[in-house]
């Protein structure tokens, strides 16, 4: 079974708040955000879609739990990412992964 299908629940995370949060830290600044019309980035991955990878960042398992910690500190789980430590709570991160994980390309 191709793990890249399975539902990724986020315990208590929510996609709205996620996405307020999204606005808030300036995540469109680097990527391109299917619900967010402006700015859109051009230097990070686009992340419609981002629900149905199997991988973040082409090198980690897309997993809740790597997901919030990803959000939070990239850098700490790939020094070589050019994402920066974001300025999250792990509620807010928990928040953006639910965000993220309702993005697919229906």
């Amino acid at each position: 079974m191709d793990k890249a299908d399975l539902p990724r629940p986020v315990a208590q995370g929510d996609a709205a708040r996620g996405l307020a949060v999204v606005n808030q830290v300036g995540c469109a600044a680097c990527h391109s955000i299917p619900d967010v019309a402006w700015p859109r980035g051009r230097s990070a991955s686009d992340l419609a879609g981002f629900g149905a990878r199997p991988m973040i960042a082409g090198r980690l398992p897309n997993q809740p739990d790597v997901l919030i910690r990803w959000l939070i500190d990239a850098p700490s789980l790939d020094p070589q990412t050019a994402m920066p430590p974001m300025p999250l709570s792990h509620d807010q991160a928990r928040d953006v992964a639910a965000y993220l994980y309702s993005l697919d390309d229906d």
